[in-house]
Formats: C-alpha cells, structure tokens, sequence
C-alpha cells in the first residue's frame, strides 16, 4: 500500500449506487483487476447536521479493513490534500454501463 502521509478519494460505482470515499491505503492489488483500498477516513461531525449518506456509508464500512473494487467500476482516484465529505448518491437514468465482452452470454 502506499505511504499513510497521502489521502486519496476514491469515486466508483457498484449496485447502481455512486460511492465516493476517502482512505490512506490505496494499491493495485494483489487480485487481478481489482483496486484495494483501506484504512478508511470519516468526517468527525462538529455540527448538529447529520448527513444520512454519511452515516449510511460509515455503517456499510463499519467492520470493513480492507475493500477490492474491480477496475472497471472505478470511475476515477484523486490524492487529495483536504479531506472532503464521502458521499453515497443514486445514478440517474442518463448513465450507461460501459460495454464489456466478458459478460455477454454466450449463445
């Protein structure tokens, strides 16, 4: 994994759902097509205002140390100096899937 000094933010796409997290560990990984990420990084709220995507995203990687997300659903991985919020969001209907040979069936 990389150095723990950087923070990357991560946006891909499973489920039809957009993920967009923040984490220190980030690497090709050792699973062919897969990017590993890890040590996750949360907002500390100040505030009264809870985002429920946050917390919704916070308890889906609640016990979580490591993740594999498959290359193809990653839509693109910045190293940040300042730590946004993560956000979870539905995609709207305008995006497509990109087409991919490996899974059409066979005939």
């Amino acid at each position: 994994m990389s150095k723990n000094t950087s923070l990357f933010r991560i946006q891909f796409i499973a489920n039809g759902v957009r993920y967009e997290l923040y984490v220190r560990e980030l690497c090709q990984g050792s699973l062919f097509g897969f990017i590993e990420i890890g040590d996750f990084v949360w907002d500390n709220h100040t505030s009264v205002v809870v985002d429920p995507s946050h917390e919704k995203l916070k308890d889906e990687f609640a016990d979580v140390t490591t993740t594999f997300i498959p290359m193809h659903n990653v839509l693109r991985i910045d190293e940040v100096k300042k730590q946004g919020t993560a956000k979870i969001s539905e995609l709207s209907d305008k995006v497509t899937a990109f087409p991919s040979p490996i899974y059409t069936p066979k005939k």
